[in-house]
């Protein structure tokens, strides 16, 4: 495997937010065998990897980490790297069965114009993100007066990638006001996979949601 990249494989320094990913686990769940998948912002590929083994796909990747995109080639995976916040206008209308965003919706900085492209893109949309709703975050803005730091926003906010905080409530407003079908919405917590019933933005630490194109600027 080493000499895919001439000897400069090495294992990426994935940070411990990244390692544990339950929502990995349901979106392999959603992705139906044989399809084609486009995961945009792959990272070290991991996802990409399972879904090649499990459910035998035709995936491609983008990711802008230069180091990152080192460990997709070694691993076999077929990644572009490439800044998505500028450029998915080479790919036609419907490439894809699916596209993943997961946990990059808040880190990029135009998410409109993204996610309308991805909704062009692919025939549906998997997008996952923290819940910046959720009760610790308010606990700690409230009685601390401080940036919230919780499992799903594990960075201070001198470090943090994330330049856009959401809620679940958030995205739902948003998927409708551009026209965005949601035909799945999925809140978890971090240690199981059991989809939560009741007050969701309240408890929720993370959300997956499925979308698919609707009217978008007054186009289907």
């Amino acid at each position: 495997m080493g000499n895919c990249c001439n000897g400069r494989c090495r294992v990426v320094d994935v940070p411990q937010a990244q390692r544990v990913r339950v929502d990995y686990e349901l979106i392999e769940s959603l992705i139906r065998p044989d399809s084609t998948v486009l995961d945009v912002g792959c990272g070290d590929g991991e996802l990409l990897a399972r879904l090649t083994a499990d459910k035998h796909i035709c995936g491609k990747g983008i990711e802008l980490n230069e180091s990152l995109v080192l460990g997709c080639v070694c691993r076999g995976l077929a990644i572009i790297q490439r800044d998505i916040d500028r450029e998915l206008s080479s790919y036609g209308d419907q490439s894809f069965d699916y596209v993943i965003l997961s946990q990059t919706l808040q880190t990029i900085k135009d998410p409109e114009r993204v996610f309308k492209e991805l909704l062009r893109v692919g025939r549906k949309v998997i997008v996952s993100f923290p819940n910046f709703a959720h009760w610790r975050c308010r606990l700690q803005l409230l009685f601390g007066g401080r940036s919230p730091v919780t499992r799903q926003l594990p960075f201070r906010w001198h470090n943090s990638p994330n330049i856009h905080f959401l809620s679940l409530k958030d995205f739902d407003e948003f998927c409708r006001r551009i026209g965005a079908v949601v035909e799945k919405r999925i809140p978890l917590v971090e240690t199981s996979l059991s989809p939560i019933r009741f007050g969701a933005n309240l408890l929720a630490e993370q959300a997956v949601y499925v979308t698919s194109r609707g009217m978008i600027d007054g186009r289907t």
